[in-house]
């Protein structure tokens, strides 16, 4: 069981900082410096670019969602009031 999440750590990591090297990578190694077709490249690439749409939808969406009509500025400035006070 420690292994699976020491496994599930580094899945984390690995997809956290490598999605956009492998998503902006791969297409101009295999387009432009004709590498050969590898599957495995395809399907992780294929997995990259789902994450980075998740992570667009997260951005744009979901924080609008949560900052509908002023509330998020509204209360961050009484945050910052009441840390002034």
């Amino acid at each position: 069981m420690h292994e699976l999440r020491h496994l599930y750590g580094a899945g984390i990591l690995l997809f956290y900082y490598a999605k956009w090297p492998i998503l902006l990578g791969w297409p101009i190694l295999r387009f432009y410096l004709d590498y050969p077709d590898n599957w495995i490249i395809d399907a992780l690439w294929v997995w990259c670019l789902i994450l980075v749409l998740k992570d667009l939808y997260v951005w744009t969406v979901l924080k609008k969602s949560y900052c509908d009509k002023g509330r998020c500025t509204e209360k961050k400035e009484k945050e910052d009031e009441r840390d002034n006070a």
